[in-house]
């Protein structure tokens, strides 16, 4: 490495890859993402500042570490589960079936402890923290706090994915860097100081019980005063891998996370004397500099990445990120002052769904942060976090997850058949874990709206690659998923028509699932992935099930009162003044907006409604991907001004670095805003299926939209 700070060295190369590929777009890509570079002066305590890699993050305080805050290092591998409730046995957790309705089987109620262990299990875990150790003239611990600091500066370099900060403590400078590796789960950290050649400065990792009892366990994860349900143990010597110099196994219940230190100078360390799973790393050697990597594995590495190797590949993977997939340029020509907020807000926001939402497994509501709803993940929220990867051309991004489909097709299927006894057919799960299982509940079984999206997925690849490889992947996925929703759908014989429901719960889940019957956006949503199933089957030279055709042309009419679409068919008059109604997800502006028209639609009617959803929702409660989804309807209908302020409303909230607002609904941060926002604006700026004018979701007047590489939307 030469003797340059690694944060100069980044520069250099963060400058040659722009030269490299600035010749290749027309926009200023390095000029409009550098300037939302993030600026903090002090940490902030809801959210932090993180770098990571989609399956494995980091999240910062001011230090550039988690000195003062105990932000999570958080990865879609690091699962644990708790032990089993005392009189709980092993075998009541394989014989939980849960209840009978209609003399159909489902996964919810029944013995509490048992349905209570299943839901909250496995959880997802903290790996662990790092921070800075501070000591006196005597190498003493210091009690420092950040109102110990001066001359605090903190920024994060999107182009490069490097966090830079700096601050004074007791008349002497620290600078501190930070680089998430791209490749493994591993953290690259330079910190430079006098204070390190005086021997004052170090640092110190941290192990927190992870505990899978809380829904909601933001913002910080882990408890650190439960020293006793968990277990680390330390190794230094020879019989580490190469470039690890010490090594933390950390064992919560049975699961265990080898924690590896070296890659660059070198320490001492030891466990601290007065916390039980806390370590000090203190550097061997009278340096200004001391760079250390800290990896998270599963599996003890045979061999760790250097600081200098982490550095230069976060550089070069995120100039490639930057340089290469779509790009929406609002900011630039635009003389509307909110191009500039809007413009902010997608930056951000396709830098935070790289770090949090590109796993292996579809991402958790707060990504990568903390760990709401045990860290598990809702397939019905799948669309909302990751389909806007397709449409930005960022398939090597979301072909790590969408393959999950496959994954879990075979548990699905078992699903449908447990639960209706359908022979053919895959059910999808709501809210699951990556082995499939779906968790028990009411709402988890009942919920349907989830089961169209592989289909949109697979009709976006497919659009992407046009190729034969494409449909044999998604083959069985497609006739299952199509098959079940043929099957679920039931014949009425007095009316004639395909139903959908009872029992089952609609997209805002607040109606009685046995009252529910054919709700106006799953009827709709209904018909388009069973007419692109059947598409997908004559693309592939196989003649489709007749009864899927059956269905589709056959669904009971969506429900009507007063001339306007209803929620769902038999819903209480006047349920537009019911709060009762008007209260959470507004999906009745889905049917033209976010779908595109189905032919069960009438354009007319879907438009007055999303009119009539504007006047009497209680905007204040909605949830962040709300917003988008209300967008896509105003810019659908035409409406292009009205979608620039659903993107820009007030309760719609993202903070200084980014981190979208959940609502009143939820913790920040809420990442299925952050997908929905994206989504949006790539429809809005490429268009949709027969649009025809460029940039057809932007006003004319004030905005200069510059579009590369973003594909149209449905």
């Amino acid at each position: 490495m030469p003797k340059l700070r690694l944060q100069h060295h980044v520069l250099l190369l963060a400058a040659l890859a722009w030269i490299l590929t600035a010749s290749a777009t027309s926009i200023p890509r390095y000029a409009v993402v550098s300037r939302y570079n993030p600026v903090r002066n002090a940490s902030n305590t809801s959210t932090p500042m993180q770098v990571g890699n989609g399956f494995f993050a980091f999240g910062a305080d001011v230090t550039g570490l988690q000195t003062f805050q105990p932000w999570a290092t958080m990865s879609d591998w690091g699962w644990k589960n708790d032990s089993l409730p005392v009189g709980v046995t092993e075998e009541d957790i394989l014989a939980y079936r849960g209840v009978a309705w209609d003399r159909v089987q489902y996964e919810f109620g029944g013995p509490a402890a048992p349905q209570q262990w299943l839901i909250a299990n496995p959880n997802r875990a903290n790996l662990g923290r790092v921070g800075l150790l501070f000591k006196d003239a005597e190498g003493e611990a210091m009690n420092v706090t950040e109102a110990d600091l001066s001359d605090v500066h903190q920024q994060l370099d999107l182009w490069t994915g490097t966090i830079t900060s700096s601050f004074s403590v007791e008349g002497q400078t620290v600078t501190v860097e930070t680089f998430a590796a791209q490749s493994s789960s591993a953290v690259g950290i330079a910190v430079y100081s006098d204070l390190l050649a005086e021997g004052r400065l170090g640092l110190f990792l941290d192990f927190p019980w992870n505990d899978g009892s809380q829904k909601f366990q933001a913002p910080f994860v882990g408890y650190w005063n439960e020293t006793a349900s968990h277990t680390t143990t330390l190794y230094t010597g020879s019989g580490l891998g190469t470039n690890v110099q010490a090594e933390v196994n950390h064992t919560e219940v049975a699961a265990t996370v080898f924690t590896s230190i070296g890659g660059g100078s070198a320490f001492s360390m030891s466990r601290d004397s007065l916390f039980a799973h806390r370590y000090s790393v203190v550097p061997s050697s009278s340096s200004s500099l001391f760079s250390v990597v800290v990896s998270y594995s599963l599996l003890p590495p045979a061999v760790m990445p250097t600081v200098a190797e982490i550095a230069e590949e976060s550089i070069a993977t995120w100039s490639e990120y930057w340089s290469s997939h779509g790009f929406v340029d609002l900011y630039t020509g635009s003389t509307d002052p909110r191009a500039d907020e809007l413009q902010r807000r997608i930056i951000l926001s396709r830098y935070l769904m790289r770090v949090n939402e590109a796993g292996h497994t579809p991402p958790q509501e707060s990504g990568l942060v903390n760990t709401g709803w045990y860290g598990k993940f809702h397939m019905e929220m799948f669309f909302w976090h990751s389909c806007h990867w397709a449409l930005w051309n960022n398939w090597d991004l979301l072909n790590r997850s969408v393959d999950v489909y496959n994954r879990f097709l075979q548990t699905s299927i078992e699903r449908a058949q447990v639960q209706e006894g359908y022979n053919y057919g895959a059910r999808w799960s709501k809210m699951t874990d990556p082995s499939g299982r779906s968790a028990p509940g009411e709402i988890n079984e009942l919920l349907i709206w989830e089961q169209p999206h592989p289909l949109v997925f697979a009709e976006y690849e497919y659009r992407a690659t046009g190729s034969r490889e494409t449909l044999e992947r998604w083959r069985d996925v497609v006739y299952e998923t199509a098959d079940w929703m043929a099957t679920y759908a039931q014949f009425n014989e007095s009316t004639g028509v395909y139903d959908l429901g009872p029992p089952m719960h609609v997209v805002s889940e607040d109606t009685s699932p046995n009252a529910t019957r054919n709700p106006a956006f799953e009827l709709s949503y209904w018909r388009l992935g069973l007419e692109l199933a059947q598409t997908w089957m004559e693309r592939l030279g196989v003649e489709p099930p007749a009864v899927w055709a059956e269905v589709a042309d056959n669904l009971a009419p969506l429900p009507v009162e007063d001339g306007l679409y209803a929620v769902y068919e038999g819903i209480e008059f006047g349920f537009w003044t019911d709060p009762e109604y008007t209260n959470s997800h507004p999906a009745l502006v889905g049917l033209y907006g976010w779908l595109p028209a189905t032919a069960n639609v009438s354009v007319d009617m879907a438009i007055d409604t999303a009119e009539r959803v504007w006047t009497t929702w209680n905007v204040s409660n909605l949830w962040g991907w709300d917003f988008p989804m209300l967008a896509m309807s105003a810019a659908r209908m035409g409406n292009q001004e009205k979608a620039i302020q659903w993107l820009l409303d007030p309760y719609f909230e993202f903070d200084d670095v980014g981190m979208p607002g959940g609502g009143a609904q939820v913790p920040t941060p809420y990442f299925p805003g952050s997908g929905g926002l994206l989504y949006a604006i790539a429809m809005m700026a490429a268009g949709w299926d027969n649009s025809t004018t460029p940039a057809p979701g932007f006003p004319s007047e004030g905005w200069v939209v510059r579009v590369e590489d973003i594909g149209q939307a449905m």
